[in-house]
């Protein structure tokens, strides 16, 4: 039996209702990520301030669901129709050189004893937070425009490859049998696409007939999708993130060419009415802000990692996006990929678990994370906001 405590588990849900006021309140002043304000009060609220809430085995349970839904919706809106040729290549280019300066900075890091290791601090420096985007794209509508395709392409990128790099590198198993459980689950899951794309075509009238009837049978076919593929990643020794994610693509590709409005409205209702910002608070009430108070001297980790953010994430958008974007979209791109989150999250945890980073680095990384997603969007949207040169048209045979 879970031993549930209810105060705890009131007070994360109040915090995230609470998040949402404080954004609506401030939102035409300024542009806060209701993200942050989720996290922010998750410590406030947290056993090293008020102590109203504490992490447990019920509270973390909600927080994993939380998460897959995240990553869910990462992997919905990428439609890979729109990324695919020079924004996906471009992409996939930038991630690795993403990847090589993170490294390196890890192992130079590493060396002078700042870190313990380099392959989960360099890991935690070249995510992108997309899934956590998203919402802030969809807002200020550019998840539609050729800006958001380039935008779309990298964080993918950013959001893919660190998956696969928890899935892969972070595993105690041996590398080819974590290659075959990696494949064995791409084979399961290119089936379970098939059945939800065949189904949803030959079954869309009736889906589409319970969107507003108590049955909800698309909603909770989803849901089903989403949680069955989480298990499988789970049970097969992947990370629930690489599930998650999977089975966005599979709803992406299966509600292909269909009106699917009122399907994504109430998919949003679920994740972000309850489940996303349940896992965001809950993160921030496992901060161990402790490790920072302890030694003030650590909190000089929080601009230093915020600033390689930037760097490991933001230098190869500068550079590989010359033809096809200008100076002040370029920048508005580096700012964007070096927004980082959910997956900085999940990486300290499994880290810290293991023995292979410091509690206090640990809450430096997160706290940097929080920053990047507190300035990073604000900034690259009043790039876009500030007078340029109008996009020229293409068509999608020109990102070819």
């Amino acid at each position: 039996m879970v031993n549930v405590d209810a105060g705890s588990f009131l007070t994360i849900v109040a915090v995230a209702a609470v998040a949402a006021l404080l954004a609506g309140l401030v939102a035409r002043r300024l542009v806060v990520p209701v993200v942050v304000l989720e996290l922010v009060l998750g410590i406030v609220v947290g056993p090293e301030v008020l102590n109203l809430a504490q992490p447990d085995k019920f509270v973390d349970f909600f927080s994993s669901l939380g998460l897959g839904m995240l990553f869910f919706f990462a992997g919905y809106e990428i439609d890979f129709e729109r990324i695919r040729g020079q924004p996906l290549r471009l992409a996939a280019f930038g991630w690795l050189i993403s990847l090589v300066l993170a490294y390196s900075i890890g192992g130079l890091l590493s060396l002078a004893g700042i870190v313990l290791s380099l392959v989960f601090t360099g890991s935690a420096l070249a995510t992108t937070a997309i899934g956590t985007l998203i919402p802030i794209l969809r807002d200020a509508d550019e998840l539609h425009t050729r800006f958001g395709t380039y935008l779309l392409g990298a964080g993918a990128m950013g959001e893919f490859g660190p998956i696969l790099l928890i899935t892969l590198v972070f595993s105690t198993k041996s590398a080819a049998e974590n290659a075959a459980i990696l494949i064995a689950f791409i084979v399961l899951a290119v089936l379970a696409g098939l059945i939800a794309v065949r189904s949803m075509g030959r079954s869309w009238n009736l889906f589409e007939r319970t969107l507003e009837t108590s049955s909800q049978l698309a909603i909770r076919m989803t849901v089903v999708i989403v949680f069955a593929l989480a298990a499988l990643a789970t049970s097969l020794g992947l990370d629930l993130l690489l599930g998650g994610f999977v089975a966005g693509i599979i709803l992406r590709l299966a509600l292909q060419g269909r009106e699917v409005e009122v399907l994504e409205s109430k998919l949003t209702a679920v994740g972000y009415g309850f489940l996303i910002p349940f896992f965001f608070v809950a993160s921030g009430v496992a901060v161990d802000l402790g490790a920072l108070l302890d030694d003030p001297v650590q909190f000089l980790k929080v601009p230093l990692f915020l600033a390689l953010f930037l760097l490991v994430r933001g230098a190869p958008a500068l550079l590989l996006y010359r033809k096809v974007l200008n100076a002040r979209e370029r920048a508005a791109l580096a700012l964007f990929s070096a927004t980082e989150l959910p997956l900085v999250v999940a990486i300290t945890t499994i880290a810290v678990g293991e023995g292979h980073m410091r509690s206090s680095t640990a809450a430096s990384l997160i706290l940097a994370a929080i920053c990047s997603t507190a300035i990073y969007p604000i900034l690259a949207l009043r790039l876009r906001a500030a007078p340029s040169v109008p996009d020229a048209p293409r068509s999608s045979e020109s990102y070819a």
